[in-house]
């Protein structure tokens, strides 16, 4: 447990920019932006979402949760196969503008309920 708060730390602050980094990805999608397209903005957020899956891996091990024992871990994960599928329509698959709008609200609107999630530990944080 000697690497908790150090781990914690850098799993909070790769949400953070992962959360930032397609924030910023989806207002150049809106603006239809060749800088999408930029070998920076294909590449970082694999780095980032690597290190942070890495670090919640780990979270989850030297604690002992899995999403059997600790609901909050289940709802995190659901949301953030949810968080990816929308953010990948957001800013390549969906067709029309509008949909790629519509997926980018829904996936910001999904990445601030798994904030939300592990802020509270709860699975239905508006209930906390």
């Amino acid at each position: 447990m000697e690497h908790y708060f150090a781990i914690r730390h850098l799993h909070i602050t790769l949400a953070l920019l992962s959360g930032a980094f397609f924030l910023f990805r989806g207002v150049l999608m809106l603006k239809q932006s060749a800088w999408l397209q930029h070998k920076i903005c294909k590449i970082a957020p694999h780095i980032i979402d690597s290190g942070l899956l890495g670090a919640a891996i780990y979270l989850a091990v030297i604690t002992h949760q899995s999403p059997g024992n600790s609901p909050w871990v289940a709802a995190k994960i659901g949301a953030l196969l949810l968080y990816i599928v929308l953010g990948t329509i957001a800013l390549k698959r969906g067709k029309t503008m509008q949909i790629r709008s519509a997926a980018l609200i829904a996936a910001l609107a999904t990445y601030g309920y798994i904030v939300a999630v592990a802020i509270t530990k709860n699975p239905l944080p508006w209930l906390a």
